[in-house]
């Protein structure tokens, strides 16, 4: 089952920037500023790199082609942006390990 269709669910942006103008507002303006081109320390591929990273962790599908494709044209290499995949994806492995000893915590606080 999908739960959000970007194409069909769209059309309830206008909703939401008319229901919360001023901080919908603020949001495509820190957006902005964190992927210009010239803002901050890390060139834009590696800020790209890192949005490929969290949006597979956080899974969102439009998020992972938005800033795969953007990476690419920042400067990225295919293997840079499967490398980025990788790392999200050993990371988000790890925290399933680690959140493992919770379960052999309750085994032993058990016994």
């Amino acid at each position: 089952m999908q739960m959000h269709s970007h194409d069909e669910d769209v059309q309830f942006m206008t909703d939401l920037r008319e229901s919360a103008p001023e901080m919908v507002s603020a949001f495509f303006g820190f957006d902005k500023s964190v992927f210009s081109k010239n803002s901050g320390n890390l060139d834009l591929a590696t800020r790209e790199l890192i949005a490929v990273g969290v949006a597979v962790t956080t899974q969102c599908p439009y998020c992972i082609a938005d800033h795969a494709k953007r990476a690419r044209q920042a400067g990225a290499s295919k293997s840079d942006v499967a490398e980025a995949v990788m790392v999200a994806a050993a990371l988000r492995a790890g925290g399933g390990v680690t959140h493992g000893w919770k379960a052999m915590k309750a085994i032993a606080d058990a016994e």
